[in-house]
């Protein structure tokens, strides 16, 4: 079924920001004409956005989410491909950040058949510009494993996205192992985005200026979730899985050498995990990162603690952190043309199997 720009027939797709919050204005509000294709040494190159959010109001309003309000739709389809056109993003690979971690078994399930039978149709809609995460409810590990096989096998998706944590669940603990066991066993890669720090909110230290529960927190879960991973041992249970993780992996790329130096520095404190240094898990093809960095050196320092091939394009789409990402990855210094090429897509075009 077609998707509607009256949004009257079929499934339709709402699109927020980072927090969940729909704008009512901003980046995408009008389609330019014409389409920026993207070329780099006479090669045409297919860029391709790992960071996109959208939500499905029928879902939402399954258990009452107050975004499937009207409001909530703050733009039709053209708009954000107009959007797209006009940056240089071919595709774009909608997640929706989960909402639904706290809802009981039953709506739960209906919820995620909903959701994820909605994007399916919407991508197949829209001729080759969408891709999308499944989605799944990882607080029912054992249905979250049945979700993903059916969202792979039969609706034929190659990805899947997870919160920083599970209703205040760390994501490394032993019972999401069934989940992970799953992806694993699957080939699909995990696109993890932070749902904040909830529990510091009622200290306060988060409050006042500045939006610091999404400034700092939303990086800080990112940071302490793929600590977790790293240091309770899923990584090394399940070889295999491939985490992709927002914003740049949070703090942790920057400062994972303070993650190595505690192992010698407080052996005592460290258990039979990890088996491998911290930085290692980084650089060795489990975990990558999207670009929503700020400036080229804080790029061309990801790249060098990452590798070139762990990181991707993101946006963080309608939330105008990355205006120009296709500009930003050019700026970066000392890149070759492959490099470059891989970041815009290349390397989320193989991960998630849209080579073609």
């Amino acid at each position: 079924m077609p998707f509607k720009d009256n949004l009257n027939t079929g499934p339709t797709l709402g699109f927020v920001d980072c927090n969940n919050i729909p704008i009512a204005g901003g980046v995408g509000s009008s389609a330019p004409q014409g389409r920026r294709e993207v070329v780099i040494s006479g090669n045409r190159v297919k860029t391709i956005d790992v960071h996109a959010h959208c939500i499905v109001p029928e879902a939402a309003e399954l258990i009452d989410h107050p975004l499937e309000a009207p409001g909530l739709l703050w733009s039709n389809v053209g708009d954000r491909v107009g959007h797209m056109d006009k940056t240089g993003v071919d595709v774009q690979v909608l997640s929706v950040n989960p909402y639904w971690y706290r809802a009981e078994r039953d709506a739960v399930a209906e919820l995620i058949q909903v959701q994820n039978e909605a994007l399916t149709e919407f991508c197949e809609s829209e001729q080759g510009r969408f891709s999308a995460f499944a989605t799944a409810s990882l607080q029912y590990p054992d249905l979250a494993a049945e979700q993903l096989e059916h969202a792979v096998k039969t609706l034929g998706f190659r990805g899947v996205s997870v919160g920083g944590s599970v209703a205040g669940e760390d994501l490394a603990n032993p019972r999401f192992h069934p989940f992970w066991a799953k992806c694993e066993e699957l080939g699909v890669l995990v696109f993890m985005h932070p749902l904040g720090v909830r529990e510091l909110e009622p200290s306060g230290r988060l409050s006042g200026n500045g939006l610091l529960t999404n400034t700092i927190g939303n990086p800080l879960e990112t940071t302490i979730a793929l600590s977790h991973l790293i240091f309770e041992g899923t990584l090394d249970r399940f070889p295999g899985l491939k985490i992709c993780a927002a914003h740049g992996g949070g703090f942790l790329p920057s400062y994972a050498n303070r993650s190595d130096a505690v192992i010698t520095t407080f052996p005592d404190q460290v258990g039979p995990f990890p088996k491998k240094k911290p930085t290692e898990y980084i650089r060795d093809g489990q975990l990558y990162f999207d670009s929503i960095m700020f400036t080229s050196e804080a790029m061309r320092h990801l790249i060098a603690e990452a590798g070139i091939d762990h990181v991707v394009l993101g946006t963080d789409y309608p939330f105008p952190w990355n205006t120009a990402p296709v500009d930003h990855v050019m700026a970066i210094p000392d890149l070759s043309d492959e490099d470059r090429t891989k970041i815009l897509g290349s390397t989320a075009a193989k991960l998630l199997g849209l080579d073609s």
